[in-house]
């Protein structure tokens, strides 16, 4: 049974969301399809229409935020990759039933009206995953 459907998303972290939207609007012809401050994550986020995917362009709004600590840390870059899902529950579920280390223990809402749970990097061979069911 195959739980993972697409890439739903990249994310970057960035220290400046209108110089990254810049840049990938002037090096690349991306627009921003969607925009959305995500109070409980504390992060602005910038999406670009990519095919049926999208890149997500994260700025913290707090510095307690995990985008914030992860930018101190390691800079900007590659923060994590988001897969569509039919049933984040059940995608959760399989992940913890198989010993792997979660963040989220259950699903929560996310962006854009999506459902996602979020899967540790050391329980997912060092990539931060997002589970995003739509």
């Amino acid at each position: 049974m195959t739980v993972l459907t697409e890439i739903d998303h990249v994310a970057i972290a960035v220290n400046d969301l209108e110089a990254a939207i810049a840049y990938y609007r002037d090096t690349f012809g991306c627009e921003v399809d969607h925009r959305e401050v995500v109070e409980s994550d504390g992060v602005e986020e910038a999406l670009l229409k990519v095919a049926d995917s999208y890149v997500q362009l994260l700025s913290p709004t707090r510095d307690d935020s995990p985008v914030a600590k992860y930018l101190e840390k390691r800079g900007e870059g590659l923060h994590h990759v988001g897969y569509r899902v039919d049933d984040c529950a059940a995608a959760l579920e399989r992940v913890k039933q198989g010993g792997h280390r979660v963040i989220d223990e259950a699903p929560r809402p996310g962006s854009r009206g999506t459902t996602v749970a979020f899967v540790h990097p050391k329980g997912a061979l060092g990539t931060l995953i997002e589970l995003v069911q739509e």
